[in-house]
């Protein structure tokens, strides 16, 4: 018959292995902790490896190589710097370019905007004089008036108006009419009310000095004059535009 006596075992290898079955099931806080430190510290060395393989790229390249290597990176990197410098320095000229384009056309706008004034195309406002001219005993003289506004011209008047009604140009003018005086063909009446924008102190001067525009009208015309002098005049009229029948651009301008 067979040997069949029962295999032979240590006495304390049973509860080992139980003992193992448990850790592995159930492991404490120190062998987590080990397992850890075991997984850190394997990545590094994995990461060094692959370190030692990047740094090992030109290992075994002659110096007059690596030397050929490095002029080629140095030339590619001035050749960057230079587009750099290059593009930087087309940069500054389009900024310079749209600044001077900018302000020639405020330069533009702003003559625009000028001649337009001048010519009496706008409605305008600013400080200036309201002078009232009020006919008494006689009727007032076209010389006059058209003196008084010469004068005004002359001091830096910059727009006038008659009447709140007609704005006057630099082709404005006076004729003698039934009941009035007429100006650019329209018919004005006393009283005169003429408003002035500039400067208040010029254009009164340019009204008040001796035997000037008041005093003639005043001794002369025997007309009243009263001057007032307002921190904002507004002249609403405005004159209609038209072209030179006969004057042209010079071809040189």
């Amino acid at each position: 018959m067979p040997d069949t006596a029962p295999e032979h075992r240590r006495p304390d290898q049973e509860p080992q292995e139980g003992r193992m079955r448990t850790a592995l099931a159930h492991p404490s806080r120190r062998q987590v902790v080990v397992a850890v430190l075991l997984a850190v510290l394997g990545f590094a060395f994995v990461v060094q490896v692959r370190d030692n393989a990047a740094n090992d790229t030109y290992s075994g390249v002659r110096e007059s190589d690596l030397i050929q290597v490095l002029d080629g990176l140095t030339g590619t990197a001035e050749r960057a710097r230079r587009e750099v410098d290059r593009l930087e320095a087309r940069r500054q000229e389009l900024l310079d370019e749209s600044t001077n384009r900018s302000a020639a056309l405020d330069e533009a706008e702003q003559r625009v905007r000028t001649l337009n004034i001048v010519a009496g195309l706008v409605p305008v406002s600013g400080q200036g004089l309201r002078v009232t001219i009020t006919e008494s005993t006689s009727r007032v003289a076209v010389s006059s008036l058209l003196d008084t506004v010469q004068e005004l011209r002359t001091a830096g008047a910059e727009a006038m108006e008659f009447n709140d009604s007609i704005r006057l140009g630099a082709d404005s003018h006076f004729e003698d009419a039934v009941g009035g005086i007429e100006l650019d063909g329209r018919l004005l009446e006393s009283p005169y009310v003429l408003d002035v924008i500039g400067d208040p102190h010029l254009l009164q001067t340019a009204l008040a000095f001796s035997s000037g525009p008041i005093e003639t009208l005043q001794t002369e015309d025997g007309a009243t004059v009263e001057v007032e002098e307002l921190e904002e005049v507004e002249i609403t009229s405005v004159r209609e535009s038209s072209r030179p029948g006969y004057a042209e651009l010079d071809d040189g301008q």
